[in-house]
Parts: structure tokens; sequence; C-alpha cells
């Protein structure tokens, strides 16, 4: 094998699962929900997890979490996480900040306004708590 090939699978591995990876996973995780202010979510990160997980809370992305990088579970605050399907670091901090920006966020959908508080949380901003607006009855 000439090294271009030896670099080229090495990229296309994906990370490993390990007890050093879950810990990095979860400390990001506790770090950027302290500065999306919100409470830490739960975290799953496999498929067998997910499937593990009663039905109530995974309803809708069971059977299919598997072909995202990463799912959120607003109603339940529950985020998983497909460490099969990442590549990198820089890919699994992406996706960390993606789907707590959902729950930090959740009337917001997928667009020019997400993508830029997807980089404003990456590059270390810090937001006011979500709190749910008040209905005034006037």
């Amino acid at each position: 094998m000439t090294i271009e090939i030896k670099l080229i699978l090495a990229d296309l591995e994906m990370m490993h699962l390990d007890h050093n990876l879950r810990f990095k996973i979860l400390e990001k995780v506790g770090i950027y929900s302290a500065r999306f202010g919100i409470a830490e979510p739960k975290v799953v990160l496999t498929t067998r997890e997910v499937l593990e997980m009663p039905k109530e809370i995974t309803q809708g992305r069971r059977t299919s979490a598997y072909k995202y990088l990463g799912v959120s579970y607003m109603m339940h605050n529950l985020v998983f996480i497909n460490v099969k399907k990442i590549p990198d670091e820089k890919t699994l901090e992406n996706t960390i900040v993606h789907e707590l920006v959902h729950l930090r966020f959740p009337y917001l959908s997928h667009g020019k306004r997400f993508n830029k508080l997807v980089r404003r949380g990456l590059a270390g901003k810090i937001f006011k708590p979500y709190r749910k607006r008040c209905k005034n009855s006037s």
C-alpha cells in the first residue's frame, strides 16, 4: 500500500467508542449545555442504547436514528450522538452543538438562523437561559 492509500483509509475510519471517548463527549455536552443555559441532557451514543430506551421517549426517530449524526428528543431532554457515523473531532463537536441548539431553541428549524447559532455556539458564545414566553392576556 502506498502512503496516499493509507492516509485515505485512515480518514475513512470512524471514531471508536471507548470509555475515554464517552467521557470526552459527556464533558463537551456539559460545557456546551452550560453555555446554552440549558439543563444537561441525557446522552446516548449507540443505536443499541436508543433501541433500549422506552418507545414513548424515542418515538418518531427510533429505528431511523442510525441514519443521522445526531438526534434530539426534545420532550425528554435526550440527545443521541451517533459515534459510528462521526469521522473526526470537528464533526463530533459540530454534532454536539447542533443537537444542543435544537434543545435551546426548540422553535427553530434548520436554516440560516439555526446555522448561525451553531457557529456562535462553537465560537464560545454564552446564551441566556431558555424561558418559555408567557402569553399576555390583554
